[in-house]
């Protein structure tokens, strides 16, 4: 794959964190996503659970920022996100999952509604829908995110998965 098809796929990537639409990512982006996740468990905000998951979102800025915001106005361009991504992630995906993963473990500890330690396909489905994936590609990545078909879908296939997803090797 040439270099411009890998950054049209990663630019791509770019409208599932700009939550808004506005053209950019900042913290804001990562409070919707939070606020949405939250709502759609009927989590408070001020739970432990809640709390956990806004500090993820929150170190998940602060990590996607220090890749990608190169002007540091705290805002990352489409530009700024496939420059990020293309420089800095290409040849280290694990970085990224890295950064992202204690939003991902917050967000699965929100959707795992009976304390087992992992989500069923269907509160991954519902965890998709609340970032704004549409309901048939929710339930296709739902489904392949379990990898070993238990019917649970725990961080470990989460993080590799989002890994994967997010990077797009060449």
């Amino acid at each position: 794959m040439v270099s411009t098809e890998y950054e049209r796929k990663i630019a791509a990537r770019f409208a599932g964190f700009d939550q808004d639409g506005n053209g950019y990512i900042d913290r804001e982006d990562f409070n919707a996503a939070t606020k949405a996740v939250l709502a759609e468990f009927g989590t408070p905000a001020r739970s432990d659970k809640g709390q956990s998951l806004y500090i993820g979102a929150e170190a998940f800025w602060q990590g996607m920022a220090g890749i990608a915001d190169r002007d540091g106005d705290q805002r990352i361009t489409r530009a700024e996100f496939v420059g990020g991504a293309v420089k800095r992630l290409r040849d280290n995906p694990e970085r990224f999952a890295e950064i992202a993963r204690p939003f991902l473990h917050a967000a699965l500890a929100v959707a795992d509604t009976d304390g087992d330690g992992a989500a069923t396909v269907d509160e991954a489905v519902r965890v998709l829908k609340a970032l704004g994936v549409p309901e048939d590609v929710a339930a296709a990545a739902a489904g392949t995110l379990d990898a070993d078909a238990d019917g649970r879908i725990g961080e470990a296939e989460v993080v590799s998965a989002f890994a994967r997803y997010f990077t797009v090797p060449e």
